[in-house]
């Protein structure tokens, strides 16, 4: 997500931006390595392809025996009539017009409700929402949170457990990534001074992490509401005690003072993206989480050069103050955490690696509400967007693909040593453990020819050992933990911005969003610090004027895809192509590279879904286009790698892009309300209910000069009230399954 304000006050000079830039290793870039451009059919057509196996019966023989004739051989039954083909996938509904107005719009035929917001209580014995931020912050342990984010449905079972089928009955579990501004939270927003007021933190801290609510369809329609006081109903937090897995843990890089033996921690932070696993649990992804991490002055002199080489990697130099400032508000652990900085004599005696306990995949039992979140090392750490698998298949590993959202950073695979059993269904945390403690992390490189390699991140291969000139690995916990080094030494591609990822159900390739990019810099200019010229994996850059300020770079994003090779979601070699381009229906051809009109362009792209239909949904976050519109949701029914061509992108790049969007392929589902961020995304089994999240609503208003008054305006637009972040149900009038 793009945070325009998150401190609450004018004062940006310490504000942390997911727009900052720490990635300035001299990795080569592609453009730098292959000159050689090849043809989009000579790359796909003649590169990786998907191999297809037929089945042939075998003929009987007759044999010749004695004077007689054999007997005839009986006639063989008839073929059974081959299954019909499933009707191919098509939009269903008129596309939502471009608009600015304060409330979410979707197709005629459709209806919306608000499942949940900021503040409505999980269970009974707290009071409603009451719009003043009276709410103790004890509360909000048992509150909804600020700043809805990811999001996945579970189908819940009679006997209490995953339903992977199941539609009318489910558990939700929704990410809430930060605290908005905050208006809503507090009587009278944040309290400025340079300390913070700790009832005020205590509430903040409170309000990040996760929910998850039991939701339940009515006698009729597809309607959901939330179960208050369902004994699945929980919080998580940043509070939250959590135990590490894989190989940090029992690290000295991750030893606390509340943990001197490095197994467990505290609390979840900036919760982004999401992710799910086959076996029925949630994957939450902690991003930003320097929002909330100070170091202080001087205290690069009571570190080791690796040490400073690793935090500087991760945004943390020394007199960094984060712009919660939650450190500030007293001498209590709750506070005295978030300051990571060396206070005592070892490790174990202050919380000088608190940096180091943020940045990774959590795992969430929904089904085991008295379970501990588990944070899975084996998959990296870095401002993870999220973690999605490929589909699971009998006998073969589990695959995660992860982004790390920030600029100039990477694309990460993380693929099981442990192949899928579906008897691990239900199998809760030790399933988790099973496949995501053990495996093989990679990061990966794109070619300016339509190929790519994923590049392996393990201990002791590629140069990843203590005898490295750059960095001086340990072992595999030093590996994860500083993975972003890893991938720099191994030459990764940088990217504009890892967002959300998806895999098609259908064909099993992969999408991810770039959501944009101002670093990049035209080919004919000097790159001077982390400025980056375009290369064909990240080609655009040119110029996009508003009135009298611009934006340069890569300002509307896109979205990349690829293939692995011979269909192995394992494999270490892939084939890859821009899926579409983000861009104003009226922009110029080398910019609009995917031929989008008003029924379905775009700017910014960052949350991506795949339904089980193969419907993939893309959302968008954006700042370049919204003079236009508000941000909003599209419906899309794919191609496949391969199916567009060479392209040259604004300013001379050239690059291999996907077929030209439709009307009939992409088309605008709902647009939502003023400020907003739409974000994360679930569909019911049966297609029949979509659930989606409205992020900072009104987010470029204030208390006192409000620009929304969503939720609240959906049904009154004369409303006064806070603009609060909250969960929205999509559901057809007539019944029928959305998109189509």
């Amino acid at each position: 997500m793009t945070q325009q304000q998150i401190s609450g006050t004018n004062d940006t000079s310490n504000s942390y931006d997911d727009n900052e830039i720490v990635n300035s290793s001299s990795n080569a870039h592609m453009s730098d390595i292959l000159a050689a451009r090849l043809s989009r059919r000579q790359t796909l057509m003649g590169g990786v392809s998907a191999t297809t196996a037929m089945l042939l019966g075998t003929a009987g023989l007759s044999a010749c025996g004695g004077g007689d004739d054999p007997a005839p051989a009986p006639a063989p039954a008839p073929a059974p009539a081959p299954a019909p083909a499933p009707a191919p996938l098509a939009l269903g509904f008129t596309a939502v017009a471009k608009n600015k107005n304060d409330i979410v719009t979707v197709p005629d035929g459709y209806q919306v409700s608000i499942l949940h917001a900021l503040g409505d209580p999980l269970h009974y014995g707290d009071e409603s929402w009451k719009d003043n931020g009276s709410e103790s912050a004890d509360s909000y342990n048992r509150r909804i949170g600020d700043g809805h984010d990811g999001m996945y449905f579970f189908g819940l079972a009679d006997d209490g457990k995953f339903s992977a089928d199941r539609s009318d009955r489910g558990l939700l579990a929704v990410n809430h990534e930060y605290v908005v501004a905050p208006f809503a939270l507090h009587p009278n927003g944040r309290t400025a001074g340079a300390a913070r007021v700790a009832s005020e933190v205590e509430k903040e801290i409170y309000a990040h992490g996760v929910s998850v609510c039991e939701v339940k369809r009515a006698a009729s329609g597809n309607d959901m509401s939330m179960v208050r006081g369902s004994r699945f109903n929980r919080r998580i937090t940043s509070a939250t005690e959590m135990v590490f897995s894989g190989p940090v843990k029992g690290s000295a890089l991750v030893r606390t003072k509340f943990s001197a033996d490095g197994l467990k921690t505290r609390g979840t932070n900036n919760n982004c993206a999401n992710g799910y696993t086959p076996w029925g649990t949630y994957l939450t992804c902690e991003e930003n989480f320097l929002n909330v991490i100070s170091r202080a002055a001087g205290d690069n002199a009571k570190r080791s050069a690796k040490e400073i080489l690793g935090l500087n990697r991760y945004g943390l130099p020394e007199n960094r103050k984060s712009p919660y400032l939650w450190e500030t508000a007293g001498t209590d652990d709750l506070f005295a955490r978030w300051n990571s900085s060396v206070t005592g004599a070892t490790a174990g005696e202050d919380y000088r690696n608190t940096i180091n306990t943020f940045g990774w995949v959590v795992e969430i039992d929904p089904f085991a509400p008295d379970s501990a979140p588990v944070k899975r090392s084996a998959l990296g750490r870095f401002n993870h967007e999220g973690a999605w698998p490929a589909p699971a298949v009998a006998g073969q590993p589990i695959v995660m693909y992860q982004g790390d959202d920030a600029r100039n950073e990477y694309i990460y695979k993380f693929v099981s040593k442990a192949v899928w059993d579906a008897k691990d269904v239900n199998g809760g945390l030790a399933a988790g453990a099973k496949y995501l403690d053990e495996g093989t992390l990679y990061v990966a490189k794109f070619a300016a020819d339509g190929s790519g390699q994923w590049l392996e991140l393990t201990f002791g291969k590629n140069g990843l050992d203590a005898s490295n000139a750059t960095f001086a690995f340990a072992d595999q916990a030093d590996v994860v933990t500083h993975c972003r080094i890893a991938a720099d030494i191994l030459g990764a591609t940088k990217m504009d911005r890892p967002e959300w990822g998806a895999v098609n159900p259908l064909n099993g390739e992969a999408y991810m969003t770039l959501t944009n990019n101002s670093n990049r810099v035209a080919t004919t200019a000097t790159p001077t610090g982390s400025q980056l010229k375009p290369d064909a994996a990240n080609p655009r850059y040119y110029e996009d004027l508003k009135g009298t300020t611009s934006q340069k770079g890569n300002p509307n994003g896109h979205i990349i895809r690829w293939r692995e090779s011979g269909g192995n979601v394992a494999a270490t070699a892939f084939a890859w192509d821009i899926y579409l381009f983000g861009a104003q229906a009226d922009a110029a051809a080398d910019v609009n590279l995917s031929g989008l009109t008003d029924v379905n362009d775009f700017s910014s792209p960052d949350g991506l879904y795949f339904d089980k239909r193969g419907l993939l949904w893309i959302q968008t976050d954006d700042g370049a286009y919204t003079d236009i519109t508000n941000c909003m949701m599209l419906a899309a029914v794919p191609g496949k790698v391969g199916d567009g061509g060479a392209a040259n992108a604004a300013g001379g790049t050239a690059t291999i892009k996907g077929a030209n969007a439709t009307p009939n392929t992409v088309r605008r589902f709902l647009v939502g309300p003023k400020d907003c961020e739409i974000t994360g995304i679930a569909v019911t089994p049966d297609g029949k209910t979509l659930f989606f999240n409205v992020q900072h609503p009104g987010e470029e208003g204030s208390l006192a000069t409000p620009s929304s008054a969503w939720p609240a305006s959906q049904t009154a637009s004369a409303s006064k009230a806070r603009p609060r972040s909250a969960t929205v149900v999509v559901t057809r009038k007539d019944g029928g399954a959305v998109g189509v």
